[in-house]
């Protein structure tokens, strides 16, 4: 597992050039551990971000709980040739992605673009001055969705909506869903379709996926969910579609379009506690639409993957019908997720 997780990281160290990858590969195996993203800026120390706190980089690569003026400094420079490291050297095969303001990169990873946009015909068609980047590492661990499937069982054909701030562990989870299902290990294998707009359950480049998601998964990679949702119930026969960060209108519309054809949802939205998941009227029309019959609300980044409560949508719904609030089902509280 350690073994595992330090090479998640050095694979997404490996993006970077030289001058920055050496001093990532150099740190200890516990900050490697814990690491959620690696994040330059300009002008800044390159910072890493943990589920403990935050590390930032001194003048001999060690890492510090405050930045250090003599620290790794980021120079215009160090961005560009990073930026250019993501694209394989051709940035123009990357317009798609960067309008959204990321890339995929090998190994399941995403690269995070944050400069000034640049638009056409009153929309964004790319962005130039490249001002940070933030690499998420992508992390895959097995069993993580255990508790989780071991309290709902059979119902889990009925659906299961994830609910957490970002960084909590949604993904994550998406994924040793999509993994147990596919390979038979809550029983019969299972057919699933992961819609993945931005790479992030299966983090496939050049068309391969770099998570294992299992054996009967399909991988609709890149496409908007909305578009991937009612192909894949038009042409997979999926059992279950699993797919990550609902919210638009458009998306709540093919769920429910897609959930008279016989597939379960399995999905997550961004709510970092149930309060604010009900003041979210696109979040409550997700729960009315039927697709749903929980909901699970982790407790956040600073545990990330751990169950905090899980509610029946049912109840949810009669809390914004009502006002009250509802009472969780279930023995989820507190259950140990991700590492």
């Amino acid at each position: 597992m350690n073994s595992e997780t330090d090479e998640r990281f050095d694979s997404a160290a490996r993006s970077f050039p030289e001058k920055i990858r050496g001093r990532l590969e150099a740190l200890p195996c516990g900050i490697k551990r814990q690491a959620q993203e690696i994040r330059l800026r300009i002008g800044r120390p390159v910072c890493v971000c943990c589920c403990n706190g935050v590390y930032f980089l001194d003048g001999c690569g060690n890492p510090s709980v405050l930045p250090d003026p003599s620290g790794l400094s980021i120079q215009r420079e160090d961005l560009e040739e990073s930026f250019r490291n993501f694209c394989g050297y051709s940035v123009y095969s990357h317009q798609n992605e960067i309008r959204n303001g990321y890339i995929a990169l090998s190994g399941g990873h995403r690269a995070g673009i944050c400069g000034t946009a640049v638009y056409h015909s009153g929309e964004i068609c790319g962005m130039r001055d490249i001002s940070s980047v933030n690499v998420r590492i992508a992390r895959q661990m097995f069993g993580s969705a255990d508790g989780l499937l071991d309290e709902l069982k059979d119902d889990i054909e009925r659906g299961l909506l994830l609910v957490g701030a970002p960084a909590s562990g949604k993904t994550t989870i998406l994924r040793d869903i999509a993994r147990q299902l596919a390979d038979g290990r809550r029983g019969a294998m299972r057919k699933v379709t992961v819609v993945d707009e931005r790479g992030e359950l299966a983090g496939t480049y050049l068309g391969k996926p770099q998570n294992d998601l299992g054996a009967c998964c399909d991988v609709l990679d890149g496409f908007p969910k909305a578009d991937g949702i009612l192909l894949a119930v038009r042409s997979l026969s999926p059992e279950f579609v699993i797919c990550d960060e609902l919210g638009t209108e458009r998306e709540t519309e093919a769920v429910e379009q897609g959930l008279n054809s016989g597939a379960a949802m399995i999905a997550s939205i961004h709510a970092g506690s149930r309060e604010e998941l009900m003041k979210r009227k696109q979040a409550v029309r997700l729960l009315k639409t039927g697709a749903f019959g929980y909901a699970a609300l982790l407790e956040g980044r600073g545990r990330p993957g751990r169950v905090a409560k899980l509610y029946r949508a049912g109840d949810l719904i009669a809390e914004a019908d009502r006002g009250d609030p509802p009472y969780p089902c279930g023995n989820l509280c507190g259950i140990h997720g991700v590492a």
